[in-house]
């Protein structure tokens, strides 16, 4: 029962909604999730965090970067089941759609270019 509470508690926050949904089919830069949601690097990287906890997302670090995708069929049942239900739930949202089509424009650009375009809020690894 725990690990279901927290994974619905993980799915109560629509930015934490939209960030599963631009994980489908990639992992991204901390960097890149935090130019797509257009929130403070803190709040982006805490929204991650709550993710990872539910076991939603798996994250890796790579020198200074933070990568997450999303869990993958090893995680518990109940995570897979809401991660699928997330993603037919967001096949046809107007904003899931318009997160997609400025993802296009963000993969142009390495993570790199991205702190540096985010220079007033320093990017966290």
């Amino acid at each position: 029962m725990r690990a279901l509470l927290g994974i619905t508690k993980a799915l109560a926050d629509e930015n934490r909604l939209r960030a599963i949904g631009l994980l489908r089919e990639r992992e991204l830069c901390l960097c890149q999730l935090i130019e797509l949601l257009g929130l403070a690097p803190s709040t982006v990287s805490k929204h991650m965090s709550i993710l990872h906890q539910a076991r939603l997302v798996e994250s890796r670090k790579e020198g200074r970067w933070a990568y997450f995708r999303l869990a993958d069929a090893g995680a518990p049942p109940a995570a897979v089941q809401a991660l699928a239900l997330v993603q037919a739930s967001l096949q046809h949202d107007p904003q899931a759609q318009a997160d997609q089509q400025q993802l296009e424009a963000v993969l142009q650009l390495a993570p790199t270019e991205l702190c540096q375009q985010q220079a007033t809020n320093k990017c966290p690894s």
